[in-house]
């Protein structure tokens, strides 16, 4: 487990606007649920979740939905990896890539699931403890 640091606030409604409105595909679930509860979270260990506010400048930046179409850009390990969530699957694998090559061939998977992924990451956003973000308590965002 890395050590984290604190939490911060829920995104605003206009931060959650405007990643709706700059992600195409849109924002998966649960990072939407997560945003709910907090805007973003970075650890000690330099692993940064993206808030509602930046996500879509850094998938613009690093060029997503060109070079791994069908996913989001989601964070970061500070030392030129990314983490994605595929966009259509609210209970998709968290994958790691080099930012540098962005070809899905080439993911690796970092956990089974987004919220087992967050509970590692923060342990005070774990499924027990926060219910919300478990990915069965979400409603499918695709009916």
């Amino acid at each position: 487990m890395t050590e984290s640091v604190p939490a911060s606030m829920a995104a605003s409604p206009a931060d959650l606007a405007r990643a709706r409105a700059e992600l195409e595909p849109a924002p998966p679930a649960p990072l939407l649920a997560l945003w709910e509860v907090t805007d973003g979270l970075a650890t000690g260990a330099g692993v940064t979740v993206y808030s509602a506010g930046c996500i879509g400048e850094r998938n613009t930046t690093y060029e997503v939905a060109q070079y791994a179409p069908g996913h989001v850009l989601i964070g970061d390990d500070s030392g030129g990896r990314g983490f994605l969530l595929r966009a259509d699957d609210p209970g998709s694998a968290v994958y790691s890539s080099d930012l540098g090559d962005l070809g899905p061939e080439d993911f690796e998977v970092e956990s089974a699931d987004f919220a087992s992924w967050i509970a590692s990451l923060h342990p005070e956003l774990r499924p027990e403890v926060r219910p919300e973000l478990r990915p069965e308590d979400r409603p499918s965002p695709f009916g």
